[in-house]
């Protein structure tokens, strides 16, 4: 008898459990969050995070909620008349026509996203550099002017402003908490095919010294970016902005995997100048700056390879007039340490423009204090010649 009943509860286990892996494979929603007893862990439950991940089959929530806040960017520019046009030659415009006998305006693309609902969109600098006109094209088909609110060459984005009302404006994310191998989606309007999401992770974060940007914080990302993505969206799983799209590494033009982002964090920052301001006020030194290498630091006989060497002075600029020297090397500013020209030149632009600080240089092996009435950060096109 005692055998009957253990062979019977043995077949209902099996049947049980049988049961619970068909559904677990194929229809895990029908499960409640915790379908195991307490004392299993909950990492071998399929809906931990882990099985919630390897559940996810399409984000096409993430896309449908991001993509109406992603806008397409037409700019055309006039070219100028040379001295001498052509054109007013008769015989150029015998042999080449009309069409010819005028410079022709030149055209260009990129994206653009949607930050605000009364018409404020985010984008790229040189999206809309020098653009005589700068046309938007939204999700809907609807086609608007644009203005430029103002732009900052330094990290590459420009607000832009269109008079239409009760836009579908994108939710920020945490570009902060942001990991390496989250999966991200890049939206935008690549060649000008028209609006295309792409897939991939986070390759890695705080990407400097690229040579693209004066100041460089960038997201590194496999999703596929390509001309005419400048300016479009970075967003995470759940739609929301992680960043602005601004580069690629290519030497062919075309995709590599190796696509840049400026996080959403320093572009919202930007952007709130922007819109205050209509420019960015940071602060200035008026120095160039080179990273201190151990080759340098082996050079220099110095015990530390952190800091920056000054390599050039701005003439006349605050440095210069405070007594700073080339070949002084920074080590701190108010005490805060400088490991490079990335951390130097962030910290420099922080300061308010007409403060006395102190900054603390190497100079023959010794450690000297400099004190120095921060200057205001001149617009590229602005700086005086050193």
């Amino acid at each position: 008898m005692l055998r009957k009943l253990w062979l019977t509860f043995a077949q209902a286990v099996a049947v049980a459990l049988a049961v619970l892996l068909v559904v677990t494979s194929f229809r895990p929603q029908w499960l409640p969050a915790r379908p195991w007893p307490a004392w299993v862990p909950a990492s071998w439950s399929p809906q931990s995070s882990s099985g919630r991940q390897q559940a996810i089959l399409s984000y096409s929530a993430a896309a449908q909620r991001a993509t109406p806040s992603v806008v397409n960017i037409f700019t055309s520019k006039e070219l100028e008349e040379p001295d001498y046009p052509p054109g007013n030659d008769p015989r150029f415009r015998r042999f080449f026509g009309e069409q010819y006998a005028q410079p022709q305006p030149t055209y260009s693309l990129g994206s653009g996203v949607i930050v605000s609902s009364d018409g404020l969109i985010l984008t790229n600098h040189h999206v809309v550099e020098s653009a005589d006109e700068i046309e938007v094209l939204l999700s809907d088909g609807r086609r608007a002017r644009a203005s430029v609110v103002g732009s900052d060459p330094d990290t590459d984005l420009a607000v832009l402003r269109v008079d239409i009302r009760e836009l579908p404006a994108i939710a920020f994310g945490k570009s902060e908490d942001a990991k390496v191998g989250d999966v991200v989606l890049a939206i935008g309007n690549p060649f000008g095919v028209g609006q295309t999401v792409t897939m991939g992770i986070i390759s890695a974060l705080g990407r400097s010294q690229l040579g693209i940007n004066t100041f460089e914080n960038f997201i590194q990302t496999d999703a596929a970016i390509n001309p005419g993505n400048s300016g479009g969206a970075l967003v995470d799983a759940d739609g929301r902005l992680l960043g602005i799209n601004t580069a690629i590494y290519s030497p062919s033009g075309g995709s590599l995997g190796i696509g840049f982002a400026t996080p959403a964090s320093s572009a919202l920052h930007v952007m709130e100048q922007l819109v205050r301001d209509g420019a960015v006020t940071r602060g200035f030194i008026g120095v160039e700056p080179q990273d201190l290498t151990p080759e340098l630091a082996e050079a220099f006989q110095l015990p530390r390879n952190e800091g920056a060497v000054i390599a050039g002075l701005v003439r006349d600029g605050p440095a210069e007039r405070a007594g700073v020297r080339i070949g002084d090397i920074l080590v701190a500013v108010n005490d805060v340490a400088v490991k490079n020209t990335t951390a130097m030149l962030d910290t420099i632009a922080k300061l308010s423009p007409g403060a006395t600080v102190t900054f603390r240089f190497i100079r023959d092996n010794k450690q000297i204090d400099i004190r120095i009435v921060v200057g205001k950060r001149p617009r590229p096109q602005e700086l005086p010649p050193r």
